[in-house]
């Protein structure tokens, strides 16, 4: 406890680390504040039909992300979920579109106009989800004395505005973090939506434990070591790096020898190299089945009606399913093992044992895949864990915080997070927050 509340005076101490921080913290303020102003024409009062239906299922996964901003019709409603689509959609295509090829082989410049894509790309996505949102409200149990304008254009048009303005602003307040705060900013700001929801979901498993006579004190803390243990194998998960060892060969310059012996000495492979990606595609896939649930066929809408269950049996069998497939797909796309090859050749570097160029690239290729397998189960099983819990007595919104993309998303960005703070700390030689980054000694 003495080393942790020296390391926050050191953070303190740093004016650049400590504005940052400040700065990064502020920001998420004026997020949470701008998600609590619900839309103009919508008594706020009438909403409780609307937060019912996002209690659990994926209506309660996606008001989850927006920090229930969704459940109460705020002008943050869809959160930044349009900009995360718009940059999974502009990454897939990355790998077909020639000219996006090219800006990403650019370096700065075509990382900033990839940048520029993607946020007109969020509007277009905007402008199609902003009026399926105000048109699905009646349906997700906002009654008519609610619409205090009625449902006229002059509504429709200033909804849409706004949920589009509230969106793009929180883009903005994301690309602000990134660049003048600490850690990502869009992912913090999905972090922090998550957050926002944990005290009123612990409270109402707590109140469930403790009046319904489910176990009491004890089942509670019971819950709290489970989490923990979660929590501590999601760590793993996303810190687990395969190494590959790696020699260089020695290099003559003006008449001396250098050795390459300064330089990282392995490749690191991570067992989950596709991070939570694979959850957010299957979780895009399994609204489809849900739509047979509206068919007049009887049998396939009981098909239907089962797949729409969160909790249900069917509906995780296959989101697994889905899961391991998207984690060897997204996997295979974003790590190019023949350009690593070819980097490591170029740089004078070999595998020991295997054949620098193809073989190399084969060799990293067989590797990747032995380790993804292990690696896509666990997120797997990560991934419905709170359908498993839920069937153990604990309530659907505490659930979601034993697994899925909520937990590993936290976990992840925690991660991130600390690890810039804990480069700051070592770059002006103090000890990091982080075991890997206690304090080394610096020769001059």
């Amino acid at each position: 406890m003495k080393n942790f509340i020296n390391t926050i005076q050191d953070i303190w101490k740093i004016e650049e680390l400590r504005n940052k921080i400040l700065l990064t913290l502020g920001l998420m303020v004026v997020y949470r504040l701008a998600a609590q102003v619900p839309l103009p024409g919508i008594d706020p009062t009438q909403l409780s039909g609307i937060a019912n239906k996002t209690q659990d299922g994926l209506l309660g996964l996606l008001n989850a992300f927006t920090g229930g901003a969704f459940a109460r019709a705020s002008v943050m409603a869809l959160g930044i979920m349009p900009y995360i689509s718009a940059s999974i959609v502009v990454q897939l295509m990355g790998i077909a579109v020639p000219y996006l090829q090219k800006l990403q082989k650019e370096g700065e410049s075509g990382r900033k106009k990839i940048n520029q894509i993607t946020r007109w790309l969020t509007i277009a996505i905007l402008l199609i989800q902003a009026p399926a949102y105000i048109v699905s409200l009646p349906s997700l149990g906002i009654p008519e004395s609610a619409f205090l304008l009625g449902h006229g254009p002059l509504f429709y048009f200033s909804s849409i505005l706004l949920l589009t303005t509230g969106t793009v602003f929180a883009m903005w307040l994301g690309e602000k973090i990134t660049d003048k705060g600490i850690g990502n900013g869009i992912s913090l700001l999905i972090m922090i939506g998550i957050i926002a929801r944990f005290p009123a979901s612990f409270m109402q498993e707590f109140t469930s434990k403790m009046n319904q006579s489910n176990g009491g004190l004890i089942m509670i803390l019971i819950e709290i070591v489970i989490w923990f243990v979660v929590i501590f194998l999601s760590v793993l998960l996303v810190t687990a790096v395969r190494k590959i060892q790696v020699q260089y060969a020695r290099r003559t310059v003006a008449g001396n020898i250098q050795d390459a012996a300064g330089a990282r000495q392995y490749i690191p492979l991570k067992l989950n190299s596709s991070g939570v990606m694979p959850i957010i595609f299957a979780q895009a896939l399994m609204f489809v089945p849900g739509l047979l649930a509206s068919s007049d066929n009887n049998t396939i809408k009981s098909i239907g009606i089962a797949f729409t269950d969160m909790f249900g049996l069917w509906y995780n069998i296959l989101f697994a399913v889905l899961i391991i497939i998207f984690s060897y797909f997204y996997t295979a796309i974003t790590i190019p093992t023949n350009k690593m090859a070819d980097d490591l050749k170029r740089g004078g570097g070999f595998v020991p044992g295997v054949r620098p160029g193809k073989d190399t690239a084969d060799f990293l290729d067989t590797i990747l895949s032995r380790i993804t397998l292990p690696g896509s189960i666990f997120l797997a099983l990560l991934a419905i864990l709170p359908a498993i819990i839920t069937q153990a007595g604990v309530q659907p919104g505490w659930a979601i915080f034993y697994g899925g993309t909520s937990l590993l998303i936290m976990v992840g960005v925690a991660i991130d997070t600390l690890q810039q703070i804990n480069a700051h700390l070592l770059n002006r030689h103090y000890d990091g927050l982080m075991k890997a980054g206690s304090k080394r000694k610096v020769s001059y």
